[in-house]
Order: structure tokens, then sequence, then C-alpha cells
């Protein structure tokens, strides 16, 4: 029996090292991509695509990154990408959080069928819409501005995603709490504020990371509504590097690490909170 127990255990301990070391392996073919940028954002033109490569620079060249800011406005589209990514995701927090109480905790009839109308909206590809969409902001005046870039992902297929995510959580939330909250004499909106909100971080979390992650790499909308290149997001702005005679790809490496930045920070401080709330939103349907 002992030595039954004991093989178990060896067999335990290699799969768990297998596991491990498959889960390291495509940590690293992850990591190759990210770490080619970094390594070719500090390389000089002419190194760039020797062979074989070389990810360590020789010599390193950190004037690539103040050659950026010097050959275009690159705060300003940073500032303009950052400003329109908060916005949308306050905006989107709120308001998918808003429809998922609704929709998950307080029954009405068609609630079921308003949901699966909403999920249907997300089938519909981005580009089918662009051009009726292009001539609805064009007619209202808002085309050269940045609010379709704010109110379509708020109310968009984004904001529906975010609704699918607050739903799935709050159903996982006891009714005794509500009930609770009820007999003391509680509105819907202050139960929803009060008491629901504060138990959603992790799915606030998780919407957040998504949220931010789509707004900030955002190509398609920004070239469709935009023309002014001082309203330029940073997507639009890393396309100004190719040009008729090529791709800058020095510069465009070290814009392009320079725009990563705010993702890293973003995950770093949610990261935990991700986790949960990508693991509890799935739990009940």
């Amino acid at each position: 029996m002992k030595t039954r127990t004991l093989a178990a255990t060896a067999f335990n301990r290699v799969g768990v090292t297998l596991h491990y070391a498959v889960l390291t392996l495509f940590s690293v073919l992850l990591l190759v991509p990210f770490i080619w940028m970094i390594s070719t954002s500090l390389k000089e033109p002419a190194k760039i695509f020797v062979f074989p490569p070389e990810f360590i620079p020789s010599p390193i060249r950190w004037e690539n990154y103040l050659e950026v800011l010097r050959i275009i406005p690159f705060h300003l589209f940073y500032f303009n990408s950052l400003y329109i990514a908060i916005v949308v995701v306050i905006g989107t927090v709120f308001f998918a959080s808003l429809a998922g109480y609704a929709i998950g905790r307080i029954p009405f009839i068609g609630r079921n069928i308003v949901f699966l109308a909403l999920l249907s909206t997300m089938m519909v590809p981005t580009e089918v819409t662009a051009i009726p969409m292009f001539l609805f902001m064009r007619d209202i005046g808002f085309l050269n501005t940045h609010v379709p870039l704010i109110i379509l992902p708020i109310f968009g297929a984004g904001g529906v995603f975010g609704v699918f995510v607050m739903r799935q959580f709050f159903l996982g939330i006891p009714k005794d709490l509500e009930e609770a909250a009820m007999i003391d004499g509680c509105s819907r909106f202050r139960i929803y504020w009060n008491i629901m909100l504060p138990l959603a971080k992790p799915a606030i979390a998780t919407l957040t990371i998504f949220t931010f992650l789509t707004s900030w790499n955002d190509f398609f909308e920004p070239l469709i509504f935009i023309n002014d290149r001082k309203l330029m997001t940073l997507p639009l702005a890393l396309s100004l590097f190719t040009d008729e005679a090529g791709t800058s790809w020095h510069h465009l490496m070290s814009a392009s690490a320079m725009a990563t930045l705010p993702l890293l920070i973003v995950f770093f401080f949610a990261q935990k909170q991700f986790i949960e709330g990508a693991a509890m939103t799935g739990l009940k349907e």
C-alpha cells in the first residue's frame, strides 16, 4: 500500500511538472512578439532584419523614443486615446451594469426576449453597419469628432457584451440580499448602487479591462469618423510611420511600446479581480 502511495505521488509530481513545463513553453512563445517589439524599438535601422535575429540590441538606441515624440505629436494622440478609453469604460460599466441588473434581477414580461435581442446584435459585424453609421453621424453633425468613438462602443456590441457579463454575475448573487434590502425599504436603484455594485467588483474589473483594451486598440472606427490629424487616436497615429517609402520599423516599434504601457498598467492593477470575474460570470445562465 505504501509503495502504491509513493508511486501515485511520484506520478502526480511528474504530471504537475509536465503541466507547468507546457504552460511555460506557451508563455515564452506568446512573449516572443512582445520581446521582438521592445528589441526592435532599441535598434538601429540597419540591424532590424539581420539574420540570425538579435534580441539584445547592440548598441542600445534610446534616441528612437525621443525621435517618435519629435516626428509626430505623440502626446496629443496619446491623450485622445486615453480620454476616449476612460469615458468609454465609465459609460459602458454604468449602463451595462444597470441593464445587466435589470435583466438579471428584475422580473418583467419579455425579459429573456430582450436579452436575446441584445445578444443578437453582437452577431452583426461592424463592417455591415459602418456605412449607415457614417451617414447617420454625418447628418447629425458628429463626423470628424470623438463623439462616435464614445457613443458607438457604449451602446454597441461592446455595451451588449458588458450587459452579458454583468447579468451573469448578478445571477450568482443570492436573492436573500435583495429581499432583506426591500424589507428595509430600499428602492431598486439603491439596491443596485449600494449592494450590487460593491459586490460586482470582479465583474466590473473584467469588463473594464476588455472595454479599455477594445477602445484603446480600435482602428476601424477612428479611420472612418476621423479626418483631422489633431483628433487621431494612437492606432491611426501608428499608421503614420508607413508611407510610400516603406515603414520606419524602429520608430513604429518605439511608438507601439509606449502605446502598450497603459494596457499593462490597467491589467496589473485589476488582474486579481479580472481572474475572479472571468471565472464567476460563467457560473449561471
